[in-house]
C-alpha cells in the first residue's frame, strides 16, 4: 500500500507548511504552502494536498497535491510559518520578512505588509546591507524573527513598525526560533548555544543560555515539546538529535546519534508528542516512535525497508514524564523508522499535523503522506 504522493515542481523546496486546522475541526488538513530557495525565480505557493474525497477500497486515497496558487518571492525562502488561517510570515535571505495572503475566493496570494531589511549587517539603507532572515515564529498577532545579523525582532501583525528589536542578540548567525511561553523564545546558534529570551525583560540579555558541550557544533533547528514546555529539542550540523530539559541543567539530557548531515528541521507532532520527525541533507526523514510498547505494535510506514532502530532511554515520574527524558534501558524504547530509505538530496523541510506529513526537497520535489499512523 502506498500513500506517499509525490509532486515534480521544478524548484528546489527549502519549506514546507501545512495550513493550520480550525479548532474544531475533525477532516485532516487540506492545505499546505512551499517556499522554494536556489532558483532564479523563488516562489511560494499554495498546494491542495489531493483528492481527499477519493478514498480507494483499502482507504488509501489517490490524487497528487496540486497548485492553487503562487506568488514570486525575492530572495531564498528560509523560513515560513502560517500566521492563521489566511496569512502566511515568509522569511527571506535579502533580510525581508513578508505577510502573504491567501485569498481563497478566488486563489490568489497577496503580500499583505513587508519589513523590509528586517534584518541587515551593516545598516538598513545600503543596498547590499541585507542579511539573511533565517527563521520566523508566530503567535498570532505576533511574529519573532532571528537572522544572520545575530538580531531578534518582534513584530506584530497589525502594526507596521517594529515592536522591540534586540540588536546583538547574538554574536553568531542565530538559525532558528521558537515560542515558550507567550512571553518567551528560544533561540539557536551557530556555535551550539540555546538561549532563552524573556520579552518581558527591557534588558537585551537571554534570561538562560544553554550549551553542547566542548565541540561548539551549529545549531539549525529547534521545537519545544507541546504539552510539556521544559523539553526542547534540537539538531544540527552533527546531525545529532540533542533533547533538553530546560528546568536542569544547561547542557542537553540526552544525545541521540541521528543523521550523517546536518539536520534541517527538527519536530514534534504537534497532538501526539511521542512522536517526533527529523529531515537532513543526507536525504533521509526519520520518524521517532518513543510511545509505550512500541515492540507490539505493526509497522505503520511502508517505505520500503524499514531501518529500525531501539534506543533505550527511562522515566522518571511515570505519570507526568515524557519518555523524551530517560535513560533506563528496561523501561520502554524507542523506535527509529526512516521514511524514506532511497532519498539521495538533501529534504529540507518537513512538517506534520494529524495523521499527514508533508516535506520538500533539493531534488525538486514535494511529498505527502496522508496516513503516517495508518
Amino acid at each position: 500500500m502506498e500513500d506517499v504522493s509525490a509532486k515534480f515542481v521544478s524548484q528546489k523546496i527549502s519549506r514546507t507548511r501545512w495550513r493550520p486546522l480550525p479548532a474544531a475541526a475533525l477532516q485532516p488538513p487540506d492545505l499546505f504552502a512551499t517556499g522554494s530557495w536556489d532558483n532564479e525565480d523563488n516562489r511560494v505557493s499554495i498546494w491542495s494536498a489531493g483528492d481527499l474525497g477519493n478514498a480507494g477500497l483499502n482507504g488509501e486515497y489517490h490524487g497528487e497535491p496540486h497548485l492553487l496558487c503562487d506568488i514570486q518571492h525575492n530572495g531564498d525562502v528560509m523560513d515560513m510559518q502560517f500566521l492563521d488561517q489566511e496569512r502566511i510570515v515568509v522569511a527571506s535571505s535579502t533580510g525581508t520578512v513578508t505577510i502573504f495572503r491567501h485569498h481563497q475566493n478566488n486563489q490568489t496570494l497577496s503580500a499583505n505588509h513587508r519589513w523590509e531589511k528586517a534584518h541587515y549587517h551593516v545598516d538598513q539603507d545600503t543596498s547590499c546591507g541585507g542579511a539573511a532572515c533565517t527563521g520566523v515564529v508566530c503567535n498570532n498577532p505576533e511574529i519573532v524573527t532571528v537572522g544572520e545579523d545575530g538580531r531578534i525582532n518582534l513584530f506584530r501583525a497589525d502594526q507596521r513598525d517594529t515592536v522591540r528589536t534586540i540588536d546583538n542578540a547574538d554574536s553568531s548567525t542565530l538559525h532558528a526560533v521558537t515560542f515558550l511561553r507567550t512571553t518567551e523564545i528560544l533561540t539557536v546558534n551557530s556555535i551550539g548555544q540555546l538561549k532563552i529570551w524573556d520579552l518581558r525583560q527591557q534588558r537585551n540579555e537571554p534570561s538562560q543560555i544553554f550549551s553542547l558541550a566542548g565541540d561548539r557544533v551549529p545549531l539549525h533547528c529547534v521545537d519545544r515539546h507541546p504539552n510539556q514546555q521544559h523539553i526542547v529539542a534540537t539538531g544540527g550540523q552533527d546531525g545529532m538529535l540533542s533533547i533538553w530539559d530546560i528546568r536542569q541543567g544547561t547542557m542537553p539530557v540526552s544525545l541521540l546519534n541521528a543523521h550523517e548531515a546536518e539536520m534541517w528541521e527538527v519536530h514534534f507532532h504537534p497532538s501526539d508528542p511521542d512522536h517526533l520527525f527529523t529531515c537532513s541533507e543526507d536525504g533521509s526523514l526519520w520518524h521517532w516512535d518513543t510511545s509505550t510498547n512500541v515492540s507490539e505494535k505493526p509497522s505503520f510506514l511502508h517505505q520500503g525497508g524499514r531501518s529500525t532502530a531501539y534506543l533505550s532511554h527511562s522515566t522518571i515520574n511515570q505519570s507526568v514524564v515524557s519518555a523524551w527524558l530517560s535513560n533506563d534501558p528496561t523501561k520502554d524504547r524507542m523506535e527509529i523508522t526512516n521514511l524514506i530509505p532511497n532519498q539521495t538530496l538533501s529534504v529540507n523541510s518537513l512538517d506534520v499535523l494529524g495523521p499527514c506529513l508533508v516535506y520538500g526537497t533539493d531534488a525538486e520535489a514535494i511529498y505527502v503522506n496522508r496516513q503516517l499512523f495508518a
